[in-house]
């Protein structure tokens, strides 16, 4: 580009300076054709062609000059435009910014409000283990299990000192019980909820000194209060120790 327009103004430059040299070149053809004598005809016609010539490569000079012009309006053309398309490209390139920073926005409201959502959550589970007395039972009625040794308590629900989990939310919970025997004869538990039995499991032990185990779980429905324990059955026995046989688990899978 700086080299067009270089050559632009060179020839401009020349135009105006031929056009001087050719008006005054004509001048002194008229001048001298009043004043010369017919021998120098020759001369003047010689200079009459000379002067022809340079005023065709001035015509060929200004030809040139308006094709450079013509070149340099088609290449601002060219631009133009392309200025035009980067500006578009500019503009689409700000609406999707402007697209990705309101999506970013709502993601970030959605993160906001479901950390909210779990923090407000309740949050409750429990594991406790029986007793380290060893052999329980058998005994001449029902005895309420008491699994003293907590190992986890999320939210208190579970209440050692009475053996029972108490649903803090209306919600479904899963619920878990390990039972073991060390002696001959009957084994097992019943599970309440509030006052109803709901579920009896056990296992006969054939032989002294020889463990017996078990496991069951629960997936209840339970609403807010409603309490959970479990029941050695008179006339049965399990054992418990320092290595946890029987435990009692459970936790809260979604509320409702």
């Amino acid at each position: 580009m700086r080299v067009v327009v270089g050559l632009l103004l060179l020839l401009l430059g020349l135009c105006g300076s031929g056009a001087q040299g050719e008006a005054g070149g004509l001048g002194e053809v008229a001048e001298i054709n009043q004043n010369t004598d017919p021998k120098d005809a020759a001369e003047e016609s010689t200079k009459q062609i000379t002067d022809q010539t340079t005023s065709d490569i001035w015509t060929e000079l200004r030809a040139l000059r308006d094709m450079v012009v013509e070149l340099l309006q088609r290449e601002n053309s060219d631009l133009q435009t392309r200025l035009s398309s980067s500006d578009s490209r500019i503009d689409q390139l700000e609406t999707e910014n402007a697209d990705l920073q309101t999506r970013l926005s709502s993601s970030e409201s959605r993160i906001d409000q479901l950390e909210r959502e779990n923090a407000e959550k309740p949050k409750v589970a429990f594991y406790a283990a029986l007793t380290n007395a060893g052999t329980l039972g058998p005994y001449n009625i029902d005895i309420t299990l008491k699994y003293s040794k907590v190992f986890t308590n999320i939210g208190n629900a579970y209440r050692p000192s009475t053996g029972f989990f108490t649903a803090p939310v209306k919600g479904v919970y899963n619920l878990q019980f390990t039972v073991m025997s060390y002696s001959a004869g009957n084994s097992g538990v019943y599970v309440f909820k509030n006052n109803q039995r709901i579920m009896h499991n056990w296992e006969r032990n054939k032989e002294d000194r020889v463990p017996e185990y078990f496991t069951n779980s629960l997936v209840l429905e339970l609403t807010a209060g409603d309490e959970i324990h479990l029941v050695l059955p008179s006339g049965w026995s399990i054992y418990d120790d320092v290595n946890n046989y029987n435990t009692f688990s459970g936790s809260l899978l979604f509320t409702l």
